[in-house]
């Protein structure tokens, strides 16, 4: 299965079970590897035919901007289900960092991997 990629998407939202974590918006990094057949998209070369990244960010950008979840893995859990809702996407693989959350360390986070269940 082909990979398309979204590298260190930035985005300012809560997380966290604290009221400090919970009083403002933190970094939030998010690197998402989707799984689709690219083949369509390339022989046509048709946008319609692709997964498009474009859209596929915007959605996540604004949920994690305004979920407000407790734990870096249900937010990591939510993202994948959003990619999960594109048709063309069969699987995605999801990586959720806090920056800065833990002392002496650059980042701390989750990432998972899902696919959409084969019906037989």
């Amino acid at each position: 299965m082909d990979q398309i990629f979204i590298k260190d998407l930035l985005v300012r939202g809560v997380i966290g079970i604290s009221d400090r974590e919970r009083a403002q918006p933190q970094d939030i990094l998010i690197n998402i590897t989707l799984f689709a057949d690219t083949i369509p998209g390339a022989q046509s070369d048709n946008i319609d035919d692709c997964v498009n990244y474009r859209t596929m960010t915007k959605k996540v950008y604004a949920y994690v901007e305004k979920a407000q979840r407790y734990t870096v893995e249900a937010l990591t859990a939510d993202v994948a289900e959003i990619c999960l809702k594109e048709s063309m996407v069969e699987g995605v693989r999801v990586r959720v960092e806090k920056p800065g959350a833990v002392r002496f360390s650059r980042s701390v986070g989750i990432e998972i991997e899902r696919h959409k269940s084969k019906k037989t």
